[in-house]
């Protein structure tokens, strides 16, 4: 009989508990005591919740208190000597220290994981001395054991893979490492045989990525060194995200099942599984169900690529399982009653997801037939959103087939524009600026919601933003800015906000998902062809140029951003949805041009996170993702200065295409590992405009002013002065007024610094 199985369930509550929970123990309100309590509560509601279900392998040790990978760390006791710990469990002090700062010491860098939106806390090995602080596999074996009586399968993050996610070792220092890593978990994996565990998920996603043969080779070295410690244990070396590199070495592993991804990477997986067959000993964890994205599966499909795998292998050695953690995903879709039904009808998010793994096993193991009813209706929800109006305009496939075959270009290369620029704005060296958002308060919060309640109409909103626009052009005036912003009072969120004023989209009532610590984020859904309508940033961004006489840039969120951060339809490449959105913001750029506005930063900050894992089909994205960014400002004037913002990447696998985008200036995240990206710059040239964030605004705490000098003076060794930008990492929205304003003023006072030793020079 084929098991349905989950890799990992999403730990923030139906209604966002968890970060509330959180947020209270941070501000004081919570005790300690009562966070553990609040939050066992909230994780014993998801494992019931898995078990009321029918699900086979419930996950546990999914469940996190800010990220996974930072749990494995402080399991390990891999702290970073500045937080001054001192061995024996990790206190909850210093492990939300590492992931947010304290006074004393500076967070541990925050980066993509993998090409999701997910964030992770990276470890930092460096001189560290590993001992196994705690089991947590093993306490939340017990935990569900105990109170529920479920016979969990605990999900711990590989050693390889924690390895490739951390920090602060050399290449020759890999098998050290490996070395000492193997011992703690032999550790982990013995108490848990002790305690009677069947099954346990080993996570290695870095499996998918491109491994070189030593990397091979210590995988068999590592997994077989773990089958002679554990020998009676069931491992499922889990992998997902795309299709496993070096497959047939892999599933040579000794190990008693393998989880392989036959959604994102079903195509690779497919082809191997097919051409070279699958180990007659081992179970197949056949991630069939999407873990991403949010549409309902077509269990037709789904159910015809289960049958050939029943081919390869016997039922009982088949699990149906999602492609990866349900962590990427919102809750329920039951809270949305706002939905237009032909969406919500195709719908599936984690707890619906629950139910087609069910579901599937059910048709499996008794035949279609028990469940034709089921089968019936999910093929008809399907068909009605594919057949609708919103996905089948014809204005807009006219329109973008049309501009899809023009090169998009500026009128003149950077060199004559920078100049064209310079002799307008009359701009000091390394100008000061910041990203866009500002504080947006409790009391901002409230306007907004009086507004969406119809408690305030248009007129009385429209001036409560500007009162607030009013004093924050003050503030930056005061604390002595070069180029201004209008703060971004209006928007929740900036995808959500244009995609409010896009056609195409829709948006949940409550389809939160986790970006990083508590932050969570409501992604719209692109589920329709997306068209421009109206003006959307204009009348705000006019207001505050207004009220200054230095220059205020409008502020956009990029098509490739926009994308990547939203639940995107599935039934077109999104390389059109790119070209779709790309179409639509072109308008408004030159809406704001045409109103005066004569800075536009178009932000970009999740172009990396869309890069596909596997190389040989990098380039392909990056040339789509290029090209949309050019259509979107490309037919602006010379004089007409053109800023995007990127997340912290690898510059060295990426300088080209972000040079290819043309923009004039470029600020990047930074601060978290700003000598890694520094260092990006000593073997390659960029030869745009460019501001390397000199502060971390994901942390509460006030750099001061030699931290941010030293900073700007590392970053000049490498950068051409002439073209250097000074502003803070991200947006300012979630931060505190007065630590902003803080910030802001010394990372001004750090520019004069840099501006007196580095005058002469220019």
């Amino acid at each position: 009989m084929a098991k349905s199985s989950v890799m990992g369930y999403p730990r923030i509550g139906e209604n966002r508990e968890w970060k509330k929970a959180l947020e209270a123990f941070w501000a004081g309100k919570l005790e300690e005591t009562e966070l553990h309590q609040q939050l066992q509560q909230i994780r014993l509601q998801h494992l019931s919740k898995q078990q009321e279900k029918g699900i086979d392998y419930i996950p546990v040790n999914d469940f996190s208190y800010y990220d996974q990978v930072l749990d494995t760390a402080a399991m390990f006791g891999i702290i970073p000597k500045r937080f001054n710990y001192n061995g024996g469990a990790v206190p909850l002090s210093v492990y939300f220290g590492v992931a947010r700062g304290t006074k004393e010491a500076a967070a541990s860098e925050m980066t993509k994981w993998f090409n999701t939106n997910y964030h992770y806390i990276v470890p930092e090995l460096y001189g560290a001395e590993p001992v196994l602080t705690e089991n947590r596999p093993l306490a939340a074996y017990r935990e569900a054991k105990e109170k529920l009586g479920i016979e969990g399968k605990p999900v711990i993050l590989g050693p390889f893979s924690f390895l490739k996610l951390s920090k602060g070792y050399g290449r020759s220092e890999v098998d050290t490492w490996l070395s000492i890593l193997l011992k703690l978990y032999v550790q982990v994996l013995q108490e848990l045989v002790a305690e009677g565990v069947q099954w346990v998920q080993i996570d290695e996603p870095a499996l998918v990525t491109k491994l070189s043969n030593d990397d091979v080779a210590r995988l068999h070295t590592l997994y077989g060194k773990l089958a002679e410690a554990v020998p009676q244990l069931n491992l499922l070396l889990q992998t997902y995200f795309g299709s496993l590199e070096q497959y047939k070495e892999i599933v040579k592993l000794p190990v008693q099942g393998i989880g392989l991804d036959f959604v994102h990477g079903l195509r690779g997986n497919l082809s191997a599984v097919r051409e070279y067959g699958f180990p007659a000993d081992k179970v197949l964890g056949a991630g069939i169900i999407d873990g991403r994205g949010i549409w309902k599966a077509p269990l037709g499909e789904k159910l015809a690529l289960l049958r050939e795998l029943q081919g390869l292998v016997s039922s009982d050695k088949l699990l149906v399982q999602t492609s990866c953690s349900l962590l990427h995903v919102p809750v329920t879709t039951k809270p949305e009653s706002k939905l237009p039904p032909e969406l919500k009808n195709a719908l599936a998010f984690a707890d619906e997801k629950l139910d087609e793994l069910v579901l599937l096993t059910e048709a499996l193991n008794n035949g279609e037939a028990s469940v034709a009813e089921e089968l019936a209706l999910n093929k008809h929800a399907l068909e009605t959103l594919e057949q609708s109006d919103v996905r089948n305009r014809a204005d807009v496939h006219t329109a973008v087939a049309r501009i899809q075959t023009q090169e998009p270009a500026r009128k003149s290369p950077f060199a004559a524009r920078n100049a064209a620029q310079q002799h307008k704005w009359q701009l000091p060296l390394f100008p000061t600026t910041t990203i866009g958002s500002f504080p947006q308060s409790t009391e901002v919060r409230k306007a907004r919601q009086s507004w969406r309640k119809g408690e305030w109409n248009n007129e009385q909103y429209s001036s409560f933003i500007q009162a607030q626009i009013d004093s924050w052009i003050s503030y930056q005036e005061e604390i002595g800015l070069d180029v201004l912003v209008h703060g971004e009072f209006e928007r929740t969120d900036m995808v959500e906000f244009f995609g409010e004023k896009l056609e195409g989209f829709a948006f949940t009532q409550n389809g939160w998902v986790q970006s990083y610590g508590s932050r969570c984020v409501k992604p719209p859904v692109i589920f329709g062809d997306v068209a421009f309508k109206e003006a959307m940033t204009v009348e705000e961004t006019v207001y505050a140029q207004s009220k200054t006489n230095r220059p205020v840039k409008g502020m956009l969120t990029g098509p490739i951003t926009i994308m990547n951060w939203s639940f995107v339809r599935d039934d077109i490449e999104r390389e059109q949805i790119a070209y779709q959105l790309a179409y639509a913001l072109r308008q408004e750029v030159e809406a704001l041009e045409n109103a005066g506005i004569g800075m536009i930063q178009v932000d970009e900050p999740a172009v990396r996170e869309g890069l596909p894992l596997k190389e040989e089909e990098q380039a392909h994205y990056l040339d789509w993702a290029v090209k949309a960014f050019r259509m979107t400002t490309c037919t602006v004037q010379d004089t007409t200065q053109i800023h995007t913002h990127m997340c912290y990447c690898e510059f060295h696998d990426m300088i080209d295409s972000i040079e290819a985008m043309d923009a004039d200036v470029i600020s990047i995240e930074t601060s978290r590992s700003h000598g890694e990206l520094i260092h990006s710059f000593e073997v390659n040239t960029y030869k745009h405009g460019i501001g390397l964030g000199v502060y971390d605004i994901h942390s509460p705490r006030v750099p001061d002013v030699e931290e941010m000098t030293t900073m700007i003076d590392r970053a000049l060794q490498v950068l051409d002065p002439k073209l250097f930008w000074i502003n803070p990492d991200c947006g300012l929205k979630t931060r505190g007024k007065e630590e902003t304003i803080a910030s802001l003023r010394n990372m001004v006072e750090a520019t004069k610094v840099a501006r007196e030793k580095h005058t002469v020079n220019v």
